[in-house]
């Protein structure tokens, strides 16, 4: 059985890298990305910063009304949902620069 497994993964990995190779080689040809591309990305780094942070104040709104305290719930997971929306564009931005 494993070693069944163990062909299947060295039959996969030249294809990978295949693919991957053909994929970069496509995108050398054609260069610059258009406009759409560019409002596309604008909008996808948008949303992955928007998202956790309107979560947080979800969360956050419903935690401070249910449990009263002195420390704002509300505000403290806006910060954590801007901190992970930061993280997540910077991993999206990453991504596409390869």
């Amino acid at each position: 059985m494993n070693n069944e497994k163990n062909e299947s993964n060295r039959t996969d990995f030249p294809q990978a890298v295949g693919e991957k190779e053909r994929r970069k080689l496509r995108a050398k040809r054609e260069g610059r990305h258009s406009p759409w591309f560019g409002l596309g990305m604008f909008g996808l780094i948008g949303w992955s910063v928007a998202l956790p942070t309107l979560l947080g104040v979800a969360v956050g709104t419903w935690i401070d009304r249910h449990w009263p305290s002195q420390v704002s719930w509300t505000l403290t997971l806006i910060f954590f949902g801007v901190v992970v929306g930061g993280m997540n564009a910077w991993y999206w931005m990453q991504k596409e620069s390869k």
